[in-house]
């Protein structure tokens, strides 16, 4: 019997920065409540420049335009206490947001955004929901930046996506 393959999970997150403040969400996880950058996972037939604009939409009611990479990420949680080991692989942008559009719900278990300071930041190391939020602030506030060029997704990440979701609403 041969293992499983080994499979990344791989996510995106926004760092934005307006004022000298950084926008968190405050969001429910089985660890209880931490704060996280607008983040999320990639989706099948999306690029990461697609799921960081939708997973910050979905997480802060707010539009994001990407402008840089900040940087690529990996990193490993393992808790033997639910026989979790997991791989994460994180492609971290960062941008601009626009004002929150009124009425827009947060995602499932995001609890509120917040604008804290790198020092704020810093402060809560405690409760952030994983290293890499910390390691993003601080490559951008070094300046650390990459063309969005730098990310190249191909066509066939968008073959038959059109289908799958036909298949979806049952036409």
């Amino acid at each position: 019997m041969t293992e499983p393959r080994w499979k990344p999970h791989v996510t995106v997150a926004a760092i934005v920065q307006d004022a000298g403040r950084f926008l968190l969400v405050e969001e429910e996880t089985p660890d209880g409540l931490r704060l996280n950058n607008p983040a999320g996972h990639l989706d099948p037939g999306e690029s990461p420049l697609e799921a960081v604009i939708r997973e910050t939409l979905e997480e802060t009611a707010r539009a994001f335009t990407p402008t840089h990479l900040v940087g690529l990420y990996l990193s490993r949680i393992v808790r033997p206490e639910r026989c979790e080991d997991l791989t994460f692989f994180r492609v971290a942008f960062t941008g601009s947001v626009g004002d929150q559009i009124a009425g827009r719900p947060f995602d499932t278990g995001i609890v509120r955004t917040l604008w804290l300071t790198p020092e704020e930041i810093r402060a809560r190391h405690a409760v952030l929901r994983s290293p890499l939020v910390l390691r993003c602030l601080e490559d951008h506030l070094a300046g650390q930046r990459l063309p969005l060029g730098a990310i190249h997704t191909h066509a066939s990440v968008y073959d038959g996506k059109e289908s799958r979701l036909r298949g979806q609403s049952g036409r």
